[in-house]
């Protein structure tokens, strides 16, 4: 391949352009209001598992501690 100045080498062109008649996917559809709400429930979820997960290396810590000091005194 020789280079020119001349020659599209694909540089600067668009590869998947949105033709302006057909484009009828805008914000606010049915798929784009199901997606969010799916993002949101899984959001959610891992929130609870990372809570529960803290509440229970908070207890498990607690219960360390109170074994460490019952064996202590």
């Amino acid at each position: 391949m020789s280079g020119t100045s001349t020659e599209n080498d694909g540089q600067g062109m668009i590869v998947n352009p949105k033709p302006s008649g057909d484009n009828q996917d805008w914000d606010g559809d049915d798929a784009d209001r199901a997606d969010r709400l799916r993002f949101e429930e899984e959001q959610a979820m891992i929130r609870e598992q990372s809570e529960a997960r803290a509440a229970k290396a908070a207890a498990d810590a607690k219960k360390a501690a109170d074994a460490k000091k019952a064996a202590s005194a």
